[in-house]
């Protein structure tokens, strides 16, 4: 999985760098909330958002490498298992990243160029509500995921009440998937369905703080569930 991630990481500064070739040397670079231009800036600041994908690359990678250690330095078969399956989840979630910013920088180049080439005042593609429906579909993925993790410190639903034990950590994120995948399908309706990317993105991170709130609720009634025990 770490290979795959960097290979699309490489990737999308590979095409990056090849596609600014046939760019003006100034292209539109941010886009007010009614998406009109307010900042033309040079070509190369495309580079940003592939670069900040490597330096994600590298945040997964340590983690990854750090739970590989893990498993092979484990003294017991259940600290080795927990260590491997932490590993096959954050390869997956930084894979996943990885394509969804590569397609979102893919939208971002295709509307600097056609914004460019057209002189256009207004952004030519809605990278707003583009960024809201890739934000909806990452959150189905690492939804999906989250009942595959055991107890870590990095990726799932990390409270002292869910961390309790393993029963407390399985049911409180069994519950958080649901939730999280509940508001990634919500926010690509909300992405699809509404003309204001802004009021989507306020809409979509409402539905990401109930879903959080729920999470913790319930982590909690777990927890104390499992003291009564």
């Amino acid at each position: 999985m770490k290979k795959l991630m960097w290979t699309i990481s490489f990737i999308c500064l590979a095409a990056t760098a090849v596609v600014i070739q046939f760019f003006p040397e100034s292209i539109p670079m941010h886009h007010n909330s009614a998406g009109m231009t307010d900042r033309w800036g040079s070509k190369y600041e495309s580079f940003i958002f592939p670069i900040i994908i490597l330096a994600a690359s590298l945040h997964w990678t340590l983690f990854i490498r750090h739970y590989e250690k893990k498993a092979r330095t484990a003294a017991d078969e259940k600290t080795r298992a927990e260590a491997g399956s932490n590993v096959k989840v954050l390869g997956i979630v930084g894979v996943s990243m990885a394509a969804m910013f590569t397609v979102m920088q893919g939208f971002v180049l295709y509307g600097a160029y056609t914004g460019a080439v057209s002189g256009a005042e207004k952004q030519t593609v809605d990278i707003g509500r583009v960024s809201v429906i890739l934000m909806g579909l990452m959150f189905i993925i690492a939804g999906n995921f989250l009942t595959k993790t055991r107890i870590n410190g990095t990726v799932g639903l990390r409270l002292s009440w869910s961390m309790y034990n393993d029963n407390t950590w399985r049911k409180s994120n069994r519950f958080g998937a649901i939730a999280i995948m509940v508001a990634g399908v919500l926010t690509i309706i909300t992405g699809a369905a509404m003309k204001s990317s802004f009021a989507a993105t306020m809409i979509a991170l409402g539905y990401v703080l109930a879903a959080v709130i729920l999470c913790v609720v319930y982590a909690y009634r777990v927890y104390r569930a499992e003291l009564g025990k």
